[in-house]
């Protein structure tokens, strides 16, 4: 009976940690590290050397909303993402879940940011476990995974 209770015990622990790492890998696909941003169009005060080097923005990238705003509602990316000047650095609003739609705008556990709506992925046919993943017709979303029995 000790060795029913003392299993038990572990398998209580153990369970719920898979289940935040599961949540952990769905919501880290949204950030990735080193990505840039491309701008639809130049932007006129952004002194660089390099015509390239004008037209980029690293994620993350330094900004003042006051002094030097290089992100104050900039189309990037062929319009899939939106960058503006949250605190000091630019942010996608269109894909940050702690930033969605707005600055400071902040999605709830269970939600990711999907173009600007913080959008339930845990049982969302249109959206099941990351932004714009359909499942087949007639399949549920369940846990974040189609089809899930």
């Amino acid at each position: 009976m000790a060795k029913f209770l003392e299993l038990t015990t572990i398998l209580s622990v153990i369970i719920p940690l898979l289940i935040a790492m599961q949540f952990q890998m769905a919501f880290s696909s949204e950030i990735e590290d080193g990505k840039e941003y491309v701008l639809d169009s130049p932007l006129l005060n952004f002194r660089s050397r390099s015509r390239f080097l004008g037209s980029v923005i690293k994620q993350g990238a330094k900004c003042n909303p006051i002094k030097k705003n290089i992100c104050n509602g900039i189309s990037v990316n062929k319009g899939t993402s939106l960058l503006f000047c949250c605190k000091i650095k630019c942010v996608n609003v269109l894909g940050d879940r702690n930033h969605c739609g707005q600055c400071g705008r902040k999605c709830n556990l269970g939600e990711l940011c999907c173009h600007g709506t913080c959008t339930n992925i845990l049982n969302n046919v249109n959206s099941c476990g990351k932004c714009d993943k359909k499942c087949l017709h007639g399949v549920k979303c369940q846990h974040a995974t189609c089809g899930y029995a």
